[in-house]
C-alpha cells in the first residue's frame, strides 16, 4: 500500500509579542486571559437541543447539563445529580434520590418533580430514549423519584448516563434552546451558540462550588491539522481528538499534556443495502469488503492509533471480538473479492480497469466527513484497494451536518460513520439502532433497509435474558450475523485523545467521550 499521508510543515511562532502600553494594560490582559477557556473542537453540533443526538452530546461535552448517573473510568455507572438508586423484590420498580445540594443555573432547586418533568420531555422527543427507558411510571415526593418500567431492566442507571437524559429545568418555557441551550445544572452556561464558535459563562449557583474558569470558548476547527496548530500555537489551551498525524507536536511534556486511551469507538462504513443501490447485492458488499487492507490502514497509515476492525463493537467490551476477527468475513482475500464480481456478472469488458455490467460501470459513492484527519485518509486507501479488484469508489466529502442529513435520510451508497459502539451503556441499544428491521418507521435511524429475522429475534431475546453469559454470547451471535450479512465494514477502533497546554489541570479524557469539559478542569497550580 503506497504511503499516502501527507503532513503539512508549520513554522514556529518566534517572537514575543509585547504590549507597548504602559501600567494598567499588560497585567490586567494577561489575568484576563487566564481566566477564559479555549478548547479546540471538530464541529459536530449546529443546535443545543439536550434531547437530540448531537445536541445532548454537546451539552454534556461542553459542560452545560448532567445527568442522574454517569459512566466512571471503567465504565461503572456512578452518581451524579442522583446520589444513590435501588431497584424493588419486583425488578420494575426503582428509587432514586436526587442530591439535595443540586440546583439549576438559574437557581431554582433540582427536585424529584424537576427530574420527572425533565425526563418526561426527553421521552416525548427522542424515540430511543422511550424506547431504552421503558418507562411504565414515575412518581415524585421531596427528593424521591420511583420509576416504574414496563418490563425488568436492569441497565435502566445506565439508560439515565445518555445525554440526551441530561437534566433541564422544564419551568422555563420562553428560552431559545437551539441556540441557548436548556437551563441546565453544569458549571457553565451558554451565552451564545454558533457551530463555530461556543461562548459560555461560569455557572454562578454551580451545586459543586465556585467554577474554575469565568468562562469558556468553544472554537470549533474543520480541518484537524488547523485544530492542531492552534494548539501548538497557544491560540487554544485544550484540543479534543488530534490526529495521529499531529501527534508529535505535542512531545514536549513541559508544554504540553496528552490524555490518550483505547476508546469504545468504531470508524466503519455504513452500507446502503436498499433496491437500486450497487450494494444491494450481497455479493458486491462481500467484494468490497474482502479486498481491504484493514490491518494495513491500522498499522501503518494510521500509525498503530486504530485497532484493525471487523466486529461491530470494540474490543475493549468484550464481546468476542478475538473469536470474530477469527471468521472468514474478516479476512482480506483478493482473489475471492475478483470471484464474487465474476459470479455477480461483473467484468471489464472495455479495458478501462472497471468492472461493468449492461455497459455500465460498477461505481459506489463513498459519503464522508473531513473534520477528522483519518477519514480522508481512509476513504483514499479504500478507493485505491478497490479499484485493484475494478470497482470504483467516488469519494463524496462534506461537513459534519451534511454527512449526518444524509444518513437520517438514506442518501448514500457508503457512508463513514464515527462513534460509541454502545447507546445507553447498551452495546444492544446501538446494534438495535442501526441494524434492527425499520419496519414502518418504528426504527428511523436504521436507513440502510438492511433487515434479518434471525437479528430482530436475537435482540428481542436479548432484551429479556437475565443471564449475563448468555447475554454475551447472543450480543456476540449478533454481530456474527451481521459479519455474515456484510451489512456494514468496520475499518477499525481509534484511540483517542485530549491533548492541553501543561498548563492545564486535569484535561482528560474518558473512555466515555460524553464528557470533555468538566468542574475539574482548571490552572495548572
Amino acid at each position: 500500500m503506497k504511503a499516502i499521508w501527507k503532513k503539512t510543515a508549520a513554522a514556529a511562532l518566534a517572537g514575543l509579542f509585547m504590549l507597548a502600553a504602559a501600567g494598567c494594560g499588560s497585567g490586567e490582559k494577561k489575568n484576563s486571559q487566564k481566566e477564559i477557556l479555549k478548547v479546540g473542537v471538530a464541529g459536530f453540533a449546529d443546535n443545543l437541543e439536550s434531547a437530540s443526538q448531537t445536541g445532548g452530546l454537546a451539552v454534556i461535552r461542553y459542560g452545560l447539563g448532567e445527568t442522574l448517573a454517569k459512566f466512571g473510568k471503567d465504565m461503572q455507572v456512578v452518581p451524579w445529580l442522583a446520589e444513590s438508586w435501588k431497584v424493588g423484590a419486583d425488578k420494575l420498580t426503582w428509587t432514586f434520590t436526587v442530591n439535595d445540594k443540586a440546583m439549576f443555573s438559574n437557581g431554582n432547586k433540582v427536585t424529584a418533580e424537576a427530574v420527572k418533568s425533565s425526563i418526561e420531555r426527553t421521552l416525548s422527543l427522542s424515540v430511543e430514549a422511550s424506547d431504552w427507558a421503558r418507562i411504565d411510571s414515575m412518581k415524585a415526593e421531596g427528593q424521591t423519584l420511583t420509576v416504574r418500567t414496563k418490563t425488568p431492566l436492569p441497565g435502566l442507571p445506565g439508560v439515565f448516563c445518555d445525554p440526551r437524559f441530561s437534566i433541564v429545568d422544564t419551568s422555563v418555557r420562553d428560552r431559545d434552546i437551539p441556540h441557548l441551550g436548556p437551563v441546565c445544572t453544569g458549571p457553565y452556561t451558554v451565552k451564545s451558540f454558533a457551530r463555530d464558535k461556543a461562548v459560555m459563562e461560569a455557572n454562578s449557583h454551580y451545586w459543586k462550588g465556585p467554577v474554575p474558569f469565568k468562562g469558556v470558548e468553544i472554537l470549533s476547527f474543520d480541518d484537524p491539522h488547523t485544530r492542531a496548530m492552534a494548539l501548538k500555537k497557544g491560540e487554544v489551551d485544550v484540543a479534543a481528538g488530534i490526529s495521529s498525524g499531529d501527534l508529535n507536536l505535542f512531545k514536549d511534556a513541559n508544554a504540553f499534556r496528552i490524555s490518550e486511551r483505547n476508546s469504545l469507538n468504531s470508524v466503519l462504513a455504513r452500507l446502503n443495502i436498499q433496491p437500486g443501490r450497487p450494494l444491494a447485492d450481497q455479493r458486491i458488499r462481500e467484494a468490497l469488503a474482502f479486498c481491504l487492507n484493514r490491518p494495513a490502514y491500522c498499522k501503518v497509515l494510521l500509525r498503530d492509533t486504530f485497532i484493525p476492525g471487523g466486529p461491530v463493537l470494540a474490543p475493549g467490551l468484550g464481546y468476542g471480538y478475538n473469536e470474530l476477527m477469527q471468521l472468514d468475513a474478516c479476512r482480506r482475500d483478493v482473489a475471492k473479492s475478483k470471484k464474487l464480481l465474476k459470479e455477480a456478472g461483473w467484468k471489464d469488458t472495455n479495458g478501462d480497469g472497471i468492472v461493468d455490467k449492461g455497459g455500465k460501470n460498477l461505481e459506489i459513492g463513498f459519503t464522508i466527513y473531513t473534520s477528522q484527519a483519518e477519514l480522508p485518509l481512509l476513504a483514499e486507501v479504500v478507493k485505491a484497494d478497490a479499484r485493484n479488484v475494478g470497482i470504483k469508489i467516488n469519494i463524496k466529502a462534506a461537513d459534519y451536518n451534511a454527512v449526518e442529513q444524509a444518513e437520517k435520510s438514506g442518501d448514500y451508497d457508503m457512508l463513514i460513520h464515527t462513534g460509541m459502539t454502545l447507546q445507553a451503556g447498551s452495546p444492544q441499544y446501538y446494534m438495535n439502532m442501526y441494524w434492527k428491521s425499520n419496519t414502518n418507521g418504528n426504527n428511523p435511524h436504521n436507513t440502510s433497509g438492511y433487515s434479518n429475522v434471525k437479528f430482530d429475534a436475537l435482540s428481542e431475546a436479548l432484551s429479556v435474558e437475565p443471564d449475563p453469559a448468555k447475554q454475551k454470547q447472543m450480543t456476540i451471535d449478533m454481530q456474527k450475523i451481521l459479519l455474515e450479512d456484510t451489512a456494514v465494514i468496520v475499518f477499525g477502533y481509534p484511540k483517542t485523545n485530549i491533548i492541553s497546554s501543561a498548563a492545564i489541570a486535569n484535561a482528560d479524557i474518558m473512555p466515555c467521550d460524553y464528557y470533555w469539559i468538566t468542574g475539574d478542569w482548571q490552572r495548572s497550580k
